[in-house]
């Protein structure tokens, strides 16, 4: 059995956030594909962008909680600023932000992993 000090001391058990940027990419592919911009499946992909993400990330057994925020947004030439701030410890959490577009639509995912102690 891995004890809690074993997962801190080894860096598996850190947050990379590229490999979460991977993650969240083929999740946003996945539920939207090639889809066009459609108002009345925007609750529909929201929902399954962050269900899949949750998913995908929690079965790499690490010893995180994660936050999932996902936003889309019509292509229409409106200007869209997202920020996060966080306090925590850098050394262990960490966050990643993924901005996804096809040729209607952008998609914005963000996850907060924070580290159990």
């Amino acid at each position: 059995m891995t004890t809690m000090e074993e997962y801190n001391s080894g860096s598996e058990s850190s947050f990379h956030s590229e490999e979460a940027d991977g993650i969240v990419k083929e999740c946003i592919e996945g539920v939207v594909g090639n889809d066009d911009y459609s108002q009345s499946l925007v609750n529909k992909w929201t929902a399954g962008i962050v269900e899949r993400c949750l998913t995908q990330l929690v079965k790499q057994g690490k010893p995180y909680k994660y936050i999932v925020t996902c936003a889309v947004m019509q292509k229409t030439g409106a200007g869209l600023h997202t920020a996060n701030s966080c306090y925590w410890d850098t050394t262990m959490d960490g966050s990643s932000t993924v901005r996804w577009e096809n040729r209607t639509m952008y998609c914005v995912v963000s996850v907060f992993a924070v580290a159990i102690a």
